[in-house]
């Protein structure tokens, strides 16, 4: 807290404590996509979606780090979740691989990576981290049933499970939903997961809203990567690697501007506050 003193006949302003009060949005990258060897892989969760006000301390550089999006699932190894995003202490965590064919299960993220289709019995979604962390980041991964068409199921959104396969639909389950925010003076939505993939002549699932990569439909289309710097969770593959999942991004707004910045964010104003968008690692310090 800052303090006043007075000197003499002087009052001097002591600004070695004083605080700049932001709005911030921290967005994890996406998990990849799971490869599912012939059946239908899950698609990858979201990267989590942390968001608030918080103070920071004047002449203080606060360190931002920006999550990659996990690296499609490979044939012969697990599926990757994204990389954690922070600015300071304040962290959004990655979005979970999608289901294997190696290992039906979706991994545990962000938001969770939804599991791939098991004709033999059922597999689980992982889990987001409103129960890992404690903390609401995102939601779970699809969970499939036993399927005689083993189609995946879709990764976690911010803002919605992902979607389980259905019993003979035919079709993938779809990417959970992500959330919108306006930190930027315009509603974007980030955190989408990605579509689940689907088995011969089946239909992928599509992409969540906010930057989710559609599900590949085995022999017909092929998958899509997450949208960078939504955090989206990658599409899944049947027949080929899984797709990858989208970075991650930080903005910071404030009514005052920043008296320096690394890593080269994107300066823009809307009404009154001064916004810094970074799409990589970085700093900033008021």
């Amino acid at each position: 807290m800052s303090s006043n003193k007075l000197q003499g006949n002087i009052f001097r302003f002591n600004s070695s404590n004083a605080a700049v009060a932001v709005d911030y949005l921290v967005v994890a990258g996406g998990g990849s996509g799971g490869n599912g060897g012939g059946a239908g892989a899950g698609g990858g969760g979201a990267g989590g979606v942390v968001s608030g006000s918080t103070n920071l301390t004047v002449q203080t550089p606060y360190t931002v780090v920006v999550g990659s999006g996990g690296g499609g699932g490979v044939y012969t190894y697990f599926n990757t979740n994204g990389g954690d995003s922070s600015l300071g202490t304040i962290v959004a965590h990655g979005g979970g691989g999608g289901g294997h064919h190696a290992n039906f299960l979706g991994r545990p993220g962000g938001s969770g990576g939804g599991s791939e289709g098991n004709q033999y019995g059922s597999s689980q979604g992982g889990k987001g981290n409103a129960w890992l962390y404690k903390v609401s980041e995102g939601c779970d991964g699809g969970t499939c049933g036993p399927d005689a068409v083993p189609d995946g199921s879709g990764g976690g959104g911010a803002g919605h499970a992902g979607h389980s396969n259905l019993r003979n639909s035919n079709v993938a389950g779809n990417g959970g939903a992500g959330i919108a925010s306006s930190i930027t003076g315009s509603s974007v939505t980030y955190g989408g997961g990605g579509g689940g993939a689907a088995y011969i002549g089946d239909t992928g699932g599509s992409g969540g809203a906010g930057g989710g990569g559609t599900g590949q439909s085995r022999g017909t289309s092929n998958g899509t990567s997450g949208t960078a710097n939504t955090g989206g969770g990658g599409g899944g593959g049947a027949n080929v690697d899984g797709y990858n999942g989208g970075s991650g991004i930080v903005i910071v707004r404030a009514l005052q501007q920043a008296s320096s910045t690394t890593g080269s964010p994107t300066y823009t104003t809307s009404g009154s506050y001064h916004i810094y968008s970074f799409t990589g690692s970085g700093s900033i310090t008021y």
